[in-house]
């Protein structure tokens, strides 16, 4: 991994943020910017700023096209962080499959409500 930790970089928000739009496939810088002036109030240059440390740091790849530049996602650091995680996987795991439990239970008594005669609550007729 370069110098700085993976972190540190995914730790801002804008950044996680452009990671999150190259999730969806390539975009041009021009793009990226636009989204994340709108969306952070920061300047193109900032903006820049963001994409080179993506960049250097392998979050991001860049190819030109003509006289764009369009940037997409690199999976290598985030396999790295990804298996970094591993070990804590646990802590939400159990939970979650608990919580999977419970959905599945709700379901099926909705399913045997749904499924289970109504009964006629008409009052006799005198």
């Amino acid at each position: 991994m370069p110098a700085v930790h993976a972190f540190d970089v995914l730790g801002h928000p804008v950044r996680r943020r452009i990671l999150e739009l190259l999730a969806g496939g390539e975009l041009t810088s021009g793009a990226i910017t636009a989204i994340v002036q709108a969306e952070f109030g920061i300047s193109q240059p900032a903006v820049s700023q963001h994409l080179k440390v993506l960049r250097e740091n392998g979050f991001a790849r860049v190819r030109p096209e003509g006289a764009r530049r369009l940037y997409a996602v690199d999976s290598a650091p985030l396999r790295e962080v990804d298996a970094w995680l591993e070990p804590f996987r646990g802590f939400w795991e159990q939970r979650l499959d608990s919580l999977a439990t419970e959905l599945a239970r709700g379901k099926r008594e909705r399913k045997i409500s749904a499924s289970a005669p109504a009964t006629s609550k008409e009052e006799p007729i005198a």
